[in-house]
């Protein structure tokens, strides 16, 4: 299973500093290496999940896409 969510402290931090760092983190299993992008696409089944705990990755996201296919970068 692949896990994507959007960090909102880059967001944030591009917005403060005038940067243009990726946002969008994706990995393959919870504790994979994570790839960051600007853009993704998926293809093949995905689902979008929340959860007000932030217990779905180490990280504390509170609100991912799980997809079974790679994400395909597209910038």
């Amino acid at each position: 299973m692949w896990y994507v969510h959007v960090n909102v402290n880059t967001i944030r931090a591009n917005a403060k500093n005038g940067t243009s760092d990726p946002p969008v983190r994706f990995q393959k299993g919870k504790y994979g290496k994570p790839r960051y992008a600007m853009e993704v696409a998926f293809d093949g089944p995905t689902r979008c999940v929340y959860s007000p705990d932030g217990k779905l990755l180490p990280c504390g996201a509170r609100l991912i896409i799980e997809c079974e296919q790679e994400p395909r970068i597209l910038r």
